[in-house]
């Protein structure tokens, strides 16, 4: 069952603060979301201290962003196998730990470019385990009623960390640079993965892993089979993984139009965080909004909501020129996205069995991955052909209906799931 629908205190963000293992949770979440965006940062700057050979020069970021990008394709849904075989904290933990130990090889090792991508490559094979793990330890700590609270902080900090955690990492690096420059980068990277790593270590976590010979036998690929099949036959959680990727892959084709966006209010391309910083502001207000009330709200309707307002929003864009109503735009788009976000992440979890849920969530990181990388590669291009108003156009359209289908697809279940 979803969080009870009665207007309680134990309901709202109260009952999480008291709660000792969430924060600890949520604590390594921050960190942990924060050293993945000023690591791609770090890297992207220590381009230019590398040896790189001049074919590959012109693109050298495109390749760094693929050498972080294929291992959450490739091995996303194996993740979320190896996540159910073990306890989950400590495969956060050992995630966190890895990851900060693979940033403090780089000073030491040879200033060469496919040094660099290797390096980036490991790190994102750790990071695919921390996501399947962490989404399958909230319910662990989290009562029933409080979930949907609780989805709302994590899923506000994970898709402001994608919108802030880049504005904040150049600064960040700049100033320990300036104080000192050998390695000082990779050493506050680095301690951002250790601090995630320790706040989760001091979670209270009861769960329960099989631990038998048999089980640590169990061939992966039948595994896999047995994910696949659950999801194939459960349209209640395809249906609120489609609606996630189709939200994810909005805010990320967004991110790709946000420098475009910004000339038609007439700000710099480098002003672009100023249209991107709404979005952000409107997704905290809403998680916010579900977070207190969530229990009293009909959350079926939700999504629908948030899609057809997200829809209009798109192409409400296409006529603004005016900086505080690109801003109002913004803030709407973000306020519409937690409508979708918060309610379908807390469906999965309730939905899914414990010994499932590692799977499943490895199924939607991976779906969710491959939302956000496609956009990215491709709205840019079609917006310098065909203009930016055909695009966001054509977004509007791909998210009101998607939703649309989605939602009505499975009425009937959420009348009897929410």
């Amino acid at each position: 069952m979803l969080p009870a629908k009665t207007p309680t205190e134990a309901s709202g963000f109260k009952a999480l603060l008291k709660n000792r293992s969430f924060l600890l949770l949520w604590i390594g979440q921050i960190f942990s979301q924060v050293a993945d965006k000023v690591l791609l940062v770090m890297s992207i700057a220590l381009l230019t201290t590398y040896n790189i050979p001049v074919k590959y020069a012109a693109s050298s970021g495109s390749y760094l962003m693929v050498s972080s990008t294929i291992p959450a394709i490739l091995f996303g849904v194996a993740a979320g196998i190896f996540v159910d075989r073990y306890p989950k904290k400590q495969v956060m933990v050992v995630s966190n730990v890895l990851r900060g130990l693979l940033i403090l090889l780089l000073p030491v090792l040879p200033k060469e470019f496919a040094i660099l991508l290797i390096v980036n490559f490991m790190i994102s094979v750790v990071m695919q385990v921390f996501t399947p793990a962490e989404l399958s330890a909230i319910p662990l700590v989290v009562k029933p009623e409080n979930l949907l609270t609780a989805n709302a902080l994590f899923t506000t900090t994970s898709i402001t960390s994608l919108i802030f955690g880049f504005g904040i990492g150049e600064p960040i690096l700049t100033a320990v640079t300036n104080i000192s420059k050998n390695g000082s980068r990779e050493i506050l990277v680095a301690a951002l993965y250790f601090i995630a790593a320790g706040s989760v270590q001091l979670v209270g976590m009861h769960e329960q892993i099989d631990t038998s010979k048999q089980a640590r036998r169990a061939n992966p690929w039948n595994e896999l089979k047995v994910g696949s099949e659950y999801l194939a036959s459960n349209k209640l959680l395809l249906s609120a993984m489609l609606q996630l990727a189709v939200l994810f892959s909005t805010i990320a084709a967004l991110l790709g139009l946000s420098i475009k966006l910004t000339s038609e209010v007439g700000l710099k391309p480098e002003q672009f965080g100023t249209l991107v910083a709404p979005l952000g502001i409107g997704l905290v207000l809403g998680a916010g909004i579900l977070g207190h009330l969530g229990g009293r709200l009909q959350q079926k309707s939700l999504p629908l909501i948030g899609f057809i307002g997200m829809g209009v929003t798109l192409i409400a864009f296409t006529f603004v020129h005016d900086l505080w109503l690109g801003i109002c735009c913004a803030g709407i788009l973000g306020l519409g996205a937690s409508l979708i976000a918060v309610p379908m992440q807390t469906l999965i979890q309730e939905k899914t069995p414990e010994k499932m849920r590692g799977k499943v969530f490895g199924f939607q990181n991976n779906a969710v991955n491959i939302a956000v990388a496609v956009p990215l590669v491709i709205v840019a291009p079609l917006a310098d052909r065909f203009g930016l108003p055909p695009v966001l156009w054509g977004m509007s359209g791909i998210v009101t209906v998607a939703g649309i289908i989605a939602w009505d697809s499975t009425r009937h279940i959420l009348d009897d799931a929410l």
